[in-house]
Protein backbone atom coordinates (compact mmCIF):
# COMPACT_ATOMS: atom_id res chain seq x y z
CA UNK A 1 0.00 0.00 0.00
CA UNK A 2 3.30 2.76 0.97
CA UNK A 3 4.78 1.79 -2.43
CA UNK A 4 1.69 2.97 -4.46
CA UNK A 5 1.52 6.91 -2.64
CA UNK A 6 4.91 8.04 -4.76
CA UNK A 7 2.47 7.26 -8.12
CA UNK A 8 -0.16 8.81 -6.47
CA UNK A 9 1.33 12.11 -5.58
CA UNK A 10 3.38 11.91 -8.65
CA UNK A 11 -0.10 11.88 -10.53
CA UNK A 12 -1.41 14.69 -8.43
CA UNK A 13 1.22 16.68 -8.94
CA UNK A 14 1.02 16.15 -12.30
CA UNK A 15 -2.34 16.85 -13.15
CA UNK A 16 -2.25 20.09 -10.89
CA UNK A 17 1.13 21.40 -12.61
CA UNK A 18 -1.06 21.07 -16.02
CA UNK A 19 -3.98 22.83 -14.69
CA UNK A 20 -1.68 25.26 -13.22
CA UNK A 21 0.06 25.77 -16.94
CA UNK A 22 -3.13 25.70 -18.90
CA UNK A 23 -4.25 28.77 -16.82
CA UNK A 24 -1.02 30.10 -16.35
CA UNK A 25 -0.91 30.63 -20.76
CA UNK A 26 -4.55 30.24 -21.61
CA UNK A 27 -4.08 27.11 -23.61
CA UNK A 28 -5.75 28.11 -27.65
CA UNK A 29 -9.53 27.73 -27.74
CA UNK A 30 -11.04 26.69 -31.36
CA UNK A 31 -13.02 29.84 -33.07
CA UNK A 32 -16.71 30.19 -31.61
CA UNK A 33 -17.73 32.27 -34.47
CA UNK A 34 -20.98 31.82 -36.08
CA UNK A 35 -21.97 31.19 -39.04
CA UNK A 36 -22.43 34.98 -41.21
CA UNK A 37 -24.04 36.31 -44.39
CA UNK A 38 -21.28 34.09 -46.61
CA UNK A 39 -22.93 30.98 -44.82
CA UNK A 40 -26.10 31.27 -45.21
CA UNK A 41 -25.46 31.74 -48.74
CA UNK A 42 -24.78 28.19 -49.34
CA UNK A 43 -27.26 26.62 -47.78
CA UNK A 44 -29.46 27.53 -51.04
CA UNK A 45 -27.43 24.88 -52.11
CA UNK A 46 -29.42 22.26 -50.14
CA UNK A 47 -31.09 19.13 -51.27
CA UNK A 48 -31.26 16.54 -53.56
CA UNK A 49 -30.68 17.49 -57.51
CA UNK A 50 -30.48 15.80 -60.79
CA UNK A 51 -27.32 16.45 -63.70
CA UNK A 52 -27.24 16.47 -67.28
CA UNK A 53 -24.24 17.36 -69.29
CA UNK A 54 -24.35 19.73 -71.86
CA UNK A 55 -22.71 19.23 -75.66
CA UNK A 56 -21.20 22.75 -75.94
CA UNK A 57 -23.97 25.31 -77.20
CA UNK A 58 -26.65 22.55 -76.12
CA UNK A 59 -29.74 23.75 -73.39
CA UNK A 60 -31.46 21.46 -71.25
CA UNK A 61 -34.10 21.58 -74.01
CA UNK A 62 -31.87 20.40 -76.22
CA UNK A 63 -30.55 17.71 -74.80
CA UNK A 64 -31.79 13.68 -75.46
CA UNK A 65 -31.73 10.83 -73.39
CA UNK A 66 -28.18 10.37 -74.33
CA UNK A 67 -27.15 13.15 -72.43
CA UNK A 68 -25.13 12.06 -69.76
CA UNK A 69 -26.99 11.97 -66.30
CA UNK A 70 -26.27 11.86 -62.47
CA UNK A 71 -27.37 13.29 -59.26
CA UNK A 72 -25.57 15.81 -56.63
CA UNK A 73 -26.78 15.92 -53.11
CA UNK A 74 -25.98 18.48 -50.74
CA UNK A 75 -26.29 19.33 -47.41
CA UNK A 76 -24.92 21.89 -44.80
CA UNK A 77 -22.26 20.97 -41.84
CA UNK A 78 -22.39 22.75 -38.64
CA UNK A 79 -23.82 25.65 -40.93
CA UNK A 80 -20.58 26.45 -42.15
CA UNK A 81 -19.68 23.86 -44.60
CA UNK A 82 -21.59 22.68 -47.95
CA UNK A 83 -21.03 18.96 -48.52
CA UNK A 84 -22.15 18.14 -52.00
CA UNK A 85 -21.77 14.43 -53.24
CA UNK A 86 -21.98 14.21 -56.83
CA UNK A 87 -22.63 10.64 -58.75
CA UNK A 88 -23.06 10.06 -62.67
CA UNK A 89 -21.92 9.48 -66.19
CA UNK A 90 -19.32 11.37 -67.53
CA UNK A 91 -20.33 9.89 -71.05
CA UNK A 92 -19.41 6.94 -72.90
CA UNK A 93 -20.95 4.99 -69.67
CA UNK A 94 -17.23 6.40 -67.64
CA UNK A 95 -18.92 6.82 -64.39
CA UNK A 96 -17.90 9.44 -61.42
CA UNK A 97 -18.14 9.65 -57.62
CA UNK A 98 -16.60 13.06 -55.99
CA UNK A 99 -17.66 15.16 -53.01
CA UNK A 100 -17.00 19.02 -53.32
CA UNK A 101 -16.77 20.79 -49.65
CA UNK A 102 -17.60 24.63 -49.45
CA UNK A 103 -17.18 27.06 -46.93
CA UNK A 104 -16.05 30.92 -46.00
CA UNK A 105 -12.45 31.71 -45.06
CA UNK A 106 -13.60 35.26 -42.88
CA UNK A 107 -9.61 36.37 -43.06
CA UNK A 108 -9.60 35.87 -46.62
CA UNK A 109 -12.90 37.11 -47.70
CA UNK A 110 -13.14 34.46 -49.69
CA UNK A 111 -15.37 31.27 -50.29
CA UNK A 112 -12.82 28.01 -50.25
CA UNK A 113 -13.13 24.39 -50.71
CA UNK A 114 -11.96 21.32 -52.10
CA UNK A 115 -12.90 18.72 -54.63
CA UNK A 116 -11.81 15.17 -54.79
CA UNK A 117 -13.42 12.20 -57.08
CA UNK A 118 -12.99 8.86 -58.22
CA UNK A 119 -11.33 9.45 -61.42
CA UNK A 120 -7.73 11.30 -60.89
CA UNK A 121 -5.49 10.91 -57.52
CA UNK A 122 -5.72 15.00 -56.53
CA UNK A 123 -7.18 16.73 -53.77
CA UNK A 124 -7.94 20.73 -56.03
CA UNK A 125 -7.76 23.54 -53.46
CA UNK A 126 -10.73 26.36 -54.74
CA UNK A 127 -11.09 29.90 -53.74
CA UNK A 128 -13.57 32.03 -55.18
CA UNK A 129 -16.46 35.00 -54.54
CA UNK A 130 -19.82 35.28 -55.40
CA UNK A 131 -20.29 38.07 -58.20
CA UNK A 132 -22.09 41.33 -58.29
CA UNK A 133 -25.85 39.59 -59.06
CA UNK A 134 -25.30 37.58 -55.64
CA UNK A 135 -26.25 34.75 -58.09
CA UNK A 136 -23.03 33.03 -59.20
CA UNK A 137 -20.28 31.65 -57.22
CA UNK A 138 -17.51 31.26 -58.96
CA UNK A 139 -14.33 28.87 -57.21
CA UNK A 140 -10.18 28.41 -59.43
CA UNK A 141 -8.52 26.33 -58.62
CA UNK A 142 -4.67 25.52 -60.20
CA UNK A 143 -4.24 21.82 -61.50
CA UNK A 144 -2.51 19.76 -64.05
CA UNK A 145 -2.85 21.07 -68.04
CA UNK A 146 -5.50 18.71 -69.29
CA UNK A 147 -6.13 21.08 -72.14
CA UNK A 148 -3.10 19.60 -74.04
CA UNK A 149 -0.43 21.47 -72.97
CA UNK A 150 2.05 20.82 -69.96
CA UNK A 151 2.38 22.16 -66.45
CA UNK A 152 -0.37 23.61 -64.49
CA UNK A 153 -3.70 26.10 -65.57
CA UNK A 154 -6.00 27.82 -63.74
CA UNK A 155 -9.57 26.72 -63.56
CA UNK A 156 -13.16 28.21 -62.93
CA UNK A 157 -16.26 26.22 -61.74
CA UNK A 158 -19.27 28.85 -61.86
CA UNK A 159 -22.73 28.09 -59.94
CA UNK A 160 -24.99 30.06 -61.61
CA UNK A 161 -28.84 29.96 -59.68
CA UNK A 162 -30.55 30.49 -62.36
CA UNK A 163 -33.87 30.20 -59.86
CA UNK A 164 -34.41 28.49 -56.48
CA UNK A 165 -34.58 25.13 -58.20
CA UNK A 166 -32.21 25.72 -61.31
CA UNK A 167 -28.49 25.74 -61.27
CA UNK A 168 -26.43 26.05 -64.04
CA UNK A 169 -22.60 24.63 -63.78
CA UNK A 170 -20.05 25.90 -66.30
CA UNK A 171 -16.52 24.65 -66.30
CA UNK A 172 -13.39 26.32 -67.49
CA UNK A 173 -9.83 26.51 -68.27
CA UNK A 174 -7.52 29.64 -68.49
CA UNK A 175 -5.36 28.53 -71.48
CA UNK A 176 -2.68 31.57 -72.61
CA UNK A 177 -4.84 34.04 -70.37
CA UNK A 178 -8.52 33.08 -72.16
CA UNK A 179 -11.28 30.97 -70.60
CA UNK A 180 -12.51 28.18 -72.41
CA UNK A 181 -15.48 26.37 -71.57
CA UNK A 182 -14.92 22.75 -71.68
CA UNK A 183 -17.91 21.18 -69.64
CA UNK A 184 -21.92 22.69 -68.60
CA UNK A 185 -24.20 20.91 -66.68
CA UNK A 186 -27.84 21.62 -66.47
CA UNK A 187 -28.71 21.30 -62.75
CA UNK A 188 -32.29 20.67 -61.57
CA UNK A 189 -33.87 20.22 -58.05
CA UNK A 190 -35.73 16.92 -57.80
CA UNK A 191 -39.38 17.05 -57.16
Amino acid sequence: MLSRIPTVLSAFFFTMGTVALAQETEMAKPPTTEPGEAHQWLHQFEGEWETTMLAPGQTAEDADDSAPRGSMSCKMLGGFWLINSFSGDMGGGQMMNAIQTIGYDEEKKKYIGTWVDSMMNLMWHYEGTVDETGKKLMLEADGPNMMGGEGTICYRDSFEFKSADHILLTSEAQVDGAWTTFMTSDIRRKK
